[in-house]
């Protein structure tokens, strides 16, 4: 914890065992007490956690002794004696883990602490001690009713986030919203990952966030850092960091970062660290996501907020020409090595751009490109890896834009293009993408199969001769496909049917009697050939 404390302002009422025991942070244990009831009213002076056979040399007296039971001894004597020294010094009250070693309290020492008038606390889910001791210090050391309460709540909010496995984005907008500063987190070559401003926007906060944040210098603590007067606390499991979470001071002229703020930062940072640890998706792939289904849904307050995300994110938004890439995975379900290997690819190939999930086997990647770069081999080179890891993907591209602002109109574009490509399209001779110019109308109608006027008009126009067809065993409407492919040809079409031209004019005057139309108008003819164009792609699909 942060060595900075409110200050004392008179004498506060000591805190309890039964107040320790009450706050989230225990009762996430299920805690039971088994002996010393009576005694709860014990002050805690301190919390002490231990695995040695003999604590009580290490303690001063008002502890409360947090241990998961391994180092309890096998004997009875030994159990007595542990819980004769611990009572020797005026442990407030000793509380045991059933999860590893025990799963019920040995009988010695619940004989041993009734004897000794010791409160012996169980847990019966696993808790995190460490939490326990610095959630428990902060109340001790605030020596303050309010503060107690303030920071409690803090704790508790903490750590119901923690419990139901909230991600980092929650975690960073419970923080924003505690303190009413502006937060983010960025990971460690200075990105800004997450961002939840307060009082602000989000241009006012990330403008120039790579160069400010190296600004600030870097510390092993929570501190104030850098010229602009950051509050940051490094993010970090075991020796490994991962970034930092900072808190940005007011914008206009306000009080400097408080006790309070200090303990939301480093709440915040150890609820990072866990949500680091249950979630497996890094930081980078999820911010990414974020990125791009907010440039797509358009969600940014304005195009400068826009701007700044991507531009915090490491993508050069000063750069002319932007290019959106669909790769439809064709397998129905979210995948995460193609949008790794494809994050690694263009990385590899030293091009910027946003890689994500924007559905569940649809990955979305957003190309900057320099004013003379060409992007057609870059999207190949997407290809033959998307390929090599899904045979079955469709790549699609939208038009190029030189607004970042346009982006969502490129991918809806993209979208358009795979909606419109059946499975088993062939690719074009020169390339492995699809793009706007190869729909032709039966793509454009494959992509409207679900439509119900689609459907409506195939069956208005095509529905009684597929009648007759079906009662008379004729093949009417073989007839009419090659008469219609032959452009109205007669004799091609009759040709082509392995009919006499009679037998050919015959059917026509049949299928001009029971449609109602008129075959030698092109307009009829160009609506007949719309709608045996639509039946091909219902029947097919």
């Amino acid at each position: 914890m942060n060595d900075n404390h409110p200050a004392d302002h008179g004498p506060t009422r000591a805190v309890t065992v039964a107040d320790v025991l009450a706050l989230p942070v225990l009762a996430a244990g299920q805690p039971q007490v088994v002996t010393g009831v009576p005694h709860l009213g014990r002050p805690v002076r301190w919390v002490h956690i231990t695995e040695l056979t003999d604590p009580a040399s290490f303690l001063k007296g008002g502890e409360l002794v947090l241990t998961t039971g391994m180092p309890l001894p096998e004997d009875v004597a030994g159990v007595r004696r542990y819980v004769d020294e611990l009572a020797d010094i005026e442990a407030a009250a000793l509380v045991i883990e059933l999860v590893r070693r025990y799963h019920r309290p040995p009988d010695a020492l619940v004989d041993a602490c009734r004897l000794r008038g010791l409160p012996l606390v169980t847990l019966a889910r696993d808790v995190n001690f460490l939490e326990v001791t610095q959630v428990v210090h902060a109340l001790l050391l605030g020596n303050q009713a309010d503060a107690m309460r303030r920071t409690q709540r803090i704790h508790e909010a903490f750590t119901a986030l923690t419990l139901r496995g909230a991600g980092p984005e929650d975690v960073v907008r419970a923080a924003a919203e505690m303190c009413g500063r502006t937060v983010v987190l960025e990971n460690l070559v200075h990105q800004a990952l997450i961002c939840e401003p307060s009082g602000g926007t989000v241009e006012e906060a990330l403008t120039g966030w790579e160069q400010r944040s190296r600004a600030t210098g870097a510390d092993d603590h929570t501190a104030t850092c850098g010229p602009a007067g950051w509050l940051t606390a490094p993010v970090e499991y075991q020796g490994e960091r991962w970034g930092r979470v900072v808190m940005l001071p007011p914008l206009t002229d306000g009080p400097a970062f408080g006790p309070e703020d200090i303990t939301v930062l480093e709440r915040t940072a150890m609820a990072l660290t866990v949500a680091r640890l249950i979630h497996p998706t890094p930081w980078e792939r999820t911010a990414h996501r974020n990125a791009l289904r907010d440039l797509v849904d358009q969600r940014h307050r304005s195009a400068e907020d826009a701007h700044a995300r991507c531009a915090a994110l490491g993508l050069p938004t000063d750069r002319s020409r932007f290019v959106a890439t669909l790769v439809d995975l064709r397998t129905g379900r979210g995948e995460t090595e193609p949008e790794t290997r494809l994050f690694q690819e263009l990385r590899t190939a030293g091009i910027p751009a946003l890689v994500g999930e924007l559905a569940p086997g649809r990955l979305g990647i957003l190309l900057a490109l320099r004013p003379s770069q060409p992007w057609r081999p870059i999207v190949e080179r997407l290809c033959s890896t998307a390929l090599s890891l899904a045979p079955q993907a469709v790549v699609s591209v939208g038009s190029e834009i030189t607004d970042l602002s346009d982006t969502a109109r490129s991918f809806r574009e993209a979208a358009r293009v795979a909606e419109a490509t059946p499975p088993g399209q062939p690719l074009p001779p020169d390339r492995s993408f699809h793009e706007l110019s190869d729909i032709g109308l039966h793509r454009l109608l494959y992509a409207l199969r679900e439509d119900t006027r689609i459907q409506e008009y195939t069956e208005r126009q095509l529905g009684r001769l597929i009648d007759h067809d079906t009662q008379h065993g004729t093949d009417l409407l073989t007839t009419l496909r090659h008469y219609l492919d032959a452009a109205g040809n007669k004799t091609t079409a009759a040709r082509r049917g392995g009919l006499s031209r009679e037998t050919m004019y015959q059917r026509l005057r049949t299928i001009e009697r029971l449609l109602a139309c008129d075959l030698e108008s092109g307009e009829q003819r160009t609506e007949l050939h719309a709608a045996l164009t639509a039946l091909d792609v219902l029947r097919a699909h």
